[in-house]
């Protein structure tokens, strides 16, 4: 099918031509081909040619990109087509946030690559476009994917670019902390913290170097008993469910909306419970309003709760309903009515301190989850238990040993005097009263109880956070073996993070969307005899929607002429 123009003439001898919509058929009679009209556009004039324009953009809605550079690129060679949208918006967030521009100040004075803060940028849309690790990020650069002001890399010029940001990464931080609560209003009225553990594709953990409780390498005296025995990559408790390789444990602080704003990085073996008055005092001396922690039951410890509350701080924190605390306790057996708020939850304030508040929360649904759990449990264990009383001793007590190792049936398991095997029905009556319910105590004298627990409900997007920064920013496993390029590694999936979760917070829609809508912008690369250039595919209107929502310019249509060598 093709587009023809066939002259004819009018009465006073004068040519008109017209345009039309043709094709070839066979004519088995004429044994030859002839031409048939499919739609006539009228005269040759300028409305019908717009028309036309019309058509050709709607047929070619159904071309891929690089189809459509192809198929309009009449007497040139169509070499290749790289992704261009997806770096164009990570740049232009780079710039606006003003990390070029530190990243540069910060090296200024160095001895290093020009292209050293293109590189690292570079580095970071990897993690945030396509993870990969430092080699095959070069390739990335050099053969997939268009960035402006970086033609290609090395994995040298790589590894020596994370060496860089490793040196400048405490003030960087803070720098980009501060555009990033100017730019976008940052609340930090509420600052959630939170770890995770990732591992590396190794069974040997690093030698045992003397490190202080920051987890930072320092002289033998200046060790503390706790950390100078592990090296950096260490076996530890692994939240990834992976005991079996060397782990290291990662902090990070979220914004109420949801922006990560810090990054730590601790040994594998570190344990939770001090972590978060470090991480504290890191961040003591940036320019934060009024703040209240919100953390989980693992850094309820009463010097943590002190601590927080050191500078007119406050906390919310969960409390272990089942530790048998005497807060837990006393709490629970407050009678009260429950208010109702909204999400699905109830909320009761008691008092049982003077310098804390106690709530407890109810969510129905989750009762009624808790309560069917327990109910198969039961039922699994009675079938286990069931026609023990019949078997020696010696049996009931291996399959004891058996069910100890299960803690779920473990936990409605009794055994009497005699060594028999029972359903403990107290131990279930005791969970029906936990059915739903979770515990939390603030320092806050002035939040109300619906704030408090909806506050610590926002605590999900910390849990989001992590769960993006390994599937999405592909954080794990980790395949570095020197502790700096390991930190390195954490703090260039941050930015990523960070520059994704503000693309998301501003559109509405989620990275992993953003990021196919936009690889669908091309930048399409054309030789002939006049030499070569660069053109990106035409904007869609849900792209430029995007582009308009993110108040990020579209890129431009032609890029690069280069004259044929003579």
């Amino acid at each position: 099918m093709y587009l023809r123009s066939t002259p004819r003439r009018n009465k006073d001898g004068t040519e008109v031509r017209y345009l039309q919509l043709a094709h070839n058929v066979w004519d088995p009679a004429l044994k030859r081909s002839k031409v048939q009209v499919v739609y006539n556009f009228g005269r040759e004039d300028a409305a019908n040619r717009e028309a036309l324009g019309r058509l050709i953009a709607s047929v070619t809605r159904f071309l891929d990109p690089d189809a459509v550079l192809a198929a309009t690129a009449e007497g040139l060679a169509f070499t290749e087509s790289r992704p261009l949208g997806g770096t164009w918006v990570l740049d232009a967030l780079w710039q606006r946030l003003e990390i070029g521009k530190t990243m540069k100040r910060l090296l200024k004075g160095r001895r290093l690559d020009p292209n050293a803060e293109r590189v690292l940028f570079a580095l970071v849309a990897n993690r945030a476009l396509a993870p990969s690790s430092k080699l095959a990020a070069s390739r990335w650069v050099n053969n997939d994917v268009h960035i402006d002001g970086l033609a290609s890399t090395s994995d040298d010029a790589c590894y020596r670019a994370m060496d860089w940001l490793i040196e400048i990464s405490a003030k960087l931080e803070e720098a980009v902390f501060g555009q990033v609560a100017n730019l976008l209003n940052l609340e930090v009225d509420l600052l959630f913290f939170d770890t995770t553990s990732t591992y590396f594709e190794t069974e040997e953990a690093d030698e045992a170097l003397p490190r202080n409780e920051r987890g930072e390498v320092v002289a033998e005296e200046k060790a503390t008993d706790e950390h100078k025995r592990k090296g950096f990559r260490s076996f530890g408790k692994s939240k990834d469910h992976r005991d079996d390789l060397p782990q290291v444990v990662i902090g990070m602080a979220v914004a109420r909306t949801g922006i990560p704003v810090r990054v730590w990085s601790w040994p594998g073996h570190t344990g939770d419970s001090a972590l978060i008055r470090q991480v504290k005092d890191d961040m003591r001396d940036w320019t934060l309003s009024k703040i209240v922690w919100v953390a989980d039951r693992g850094f309820a410890s009463e010097q943590n709760r002190l601590h927080l509350r050191k500078g007119d701080h406050h906390y919310i924190i969960g409390e272990k309903l089942r530790s048998g605390s005497a807060e837990a306790t006393a709490a629970l057996a407050r009678q009260g009515r429950y208010q109702e708020v909204r999400d699905n939850l109830r909320v009761k304030e008691v008092r049982i301190r003077e310098d804390e508040r106690f709530v407890i929360c109810f969510n129905p649904e989750a009762a009624t989850r808790d309560a069917k759990t327990r109910g198969r449990l039961v039922t699994q264990l009675t079938e286990l238990i069931d026609g023990t009383d019949a078997l020696s001793a010696t049996k009931r007590a291996e399959l004891r040993g058996v069910i100890s190792t299960k803690p779920g049936l473990n936990r409605y398991l009794r055994t009497t005097p005699g060594g028999l095997l029972r359903i403990d029905a107290a131990r279930i009556k005791t969970e029906e009263n936990l059915d739903g319910k979770y515990l939390l105590r603030t320092s806050d004298p002035k939040m109300t109880a619906e704030d408090i627990a909806l506050g610590y409900k926002q605590l999900l997007e910390v849990e989001r956070g992590w769960r993006d920064m390994k599937q999405v920013i592909d954080l794990r496993p980790v395949f570095h073996r020197r502790e700096d390029r390991i930190r390195a590694h954490v703090l260039l999936c941050w930015l990523a993070l960070l520059l994704a979760r503000i693309a998301e917070t501003t559109t509405g829609h989620t990275w992993p969307t953003l990021r196919h809508d936009l690889d669908k912008i091309t930048l399409g690369t054309f030789t002939g005899p006049a030499g070569t250039f660069q053109q990106r595919t035409e904007i869609t209107k849900h792209q430029h929607d995007l582009l308009h929502a993110l108040q990020i310019d579209t890129p431009p249509r032609i890029y690069k002429l280069t004259p044929p060598s003579r």
